[in-house]
């Protein structure tokens, strides 16, 4: 069973840590994404588990063994940069060749996983083109079918996709994932964008700050965040002002909403974070007035400027309720905080 495993890794540069003492376990055939802002510390991970760096402390294990300072090359990580790194002088065979070429693999060998690996990758009709010669995302997937011709133990994608446009950027994905599931290859996916990793991930290690956030399905990670850092990086999220009235319930203004992760001392200054489809258009609730409505296709954003907090909240409405709505519509807002995630104030 190939499985990569972080152990209580370290990383510093100079006064900068980089990586506090990270714990992380990536299954067989599982796709990872180490999600974050700049900085996090994601990408030092994906280094130290390819072996550019060496953790300062810890251990990195590939399938149960301590591979924490071996040499990169003898590591058998394949990797895919930002940048797709491939050679310019030689042919989309040749790059992906390149790779069985120095482990001297036999021609036969060797033009049998090329032509495996084209396939795959569903760049045949291409083989003889220069990298000059193709788009971006063709240039990608050769740099794909390159790290995945030699068999590695685990594949390791740094940021792959963020030099692609949005459109080219959304194809992509998707077959990064095909790939990995038809190959069954244990991935970790580095991304600082939340709707790759929603999208791509079995499971995502949100991190700030060399720290690991939470570790959860995308589902878990955008539905029921842990904490108020991974609330607001994934998703948009609504922040309402309020004061913990008892056990699990927050007054906002004068209503008082359930909300079960609140916890603390009553009469508390809290934060609420609601997502925009936690809240709805009602009869009754908090008072505001439409500032704007945004067309997104399937649903419609109405953003409501609420009376006495003042603040300006986004409303997920369904397609068509708000065709009615017009800017300065007075409406009720109604909250559903059953996810929300609960801030104490500090002061």
């Amino acid at each position: 069973m190939t499985t990569l495993d972080f152990i209580s890794v370290r990383k510093t540069f100079g006064p900068t840590v980089a990586l506090e003492g990270l714990d992380l376990n990536v299954r067989q055939g599982e796709l990872i994404s180490l999600l974050g802002p700049s900085g996090c510390g994601k990408t030092t991970a994906l280094r130290i588990a390819a072996g550019f760096e060496f953790a300062d402390s810890g251990a990195v294990h590939v399938a149960n063994a301590d591979i924490s300072r071996t040499p990169a090359h003898k590591r058998n990580m394949g990797m895919v940069f930002q940048s797709y790194s491939l050679f310019p002088n030689l042919t989309v065979t040749d790059n992906i060749d390149f790779g069985l070429r120095t482990r001297r693999m036999s021609k036969t060998d060797r033009q049998r996983r090329v032509g495996e690996m084209l396939e795959l990758v569903e760049l045949t009709a291409f083989a003889r083109r220069y990298p000059h010669q193709l788009s971006g995302g063709q240039q990608q997937r050769v740099a794909l079918a390159r790290a995945l011709a030699v068999q590695p133990r685990v594949l390791l994608l740094d940021e792959p996709l963020s030099a692609l446009d949005a459109k080219v950027r959304t194809t992509l994905r998707d077959e990064i994932r095909r790939i990995q599931t038809e190959v069954g290859i244990t991935t970790l996916f580095v991304t600082h964008d939340q709707e790759e990793a929603l999208a791509i991930s079995d499971r995502i290690c949100v991190m700030s700050q060399g720290r690991l956030e939470q570790l959860g399905t995308p589902t878990e990670v955008y539905r029921t965040p842990t904490t108020a850092f991974v609330a607001r990086f994934v998703g948009s999220m609504n922040e309402l002002s309020g004061t913990l009235s008892g056990p699990g319930e927050v007054s906002v203004l004068d209503v008082r909403l359930g909300a079960p992760h609140a916890t603390g001392a009553t009469g508390a200054a809290v934060t609420l974070l609601v997502r925009p489809e936690d809240l709805t258009l009602a009869e009754t609730g908090l008072v505001g007035s439409v500032a704007n409505v945004t067309f997104q296709g399937a649903s419609t954003l109405v953003g409501v400027r609420l009376d006495v907090l003042d603040r300006l909240v986004s409303v997920d409405v369904g397609q068509g309720a708000a065709d009615h709505l017009t800017v300065g519509d007075r409406v009720h807002v109604a909250v559903n905080a059953a996810n929300a995630v609960c801030e104490t104030v500090s002061q």
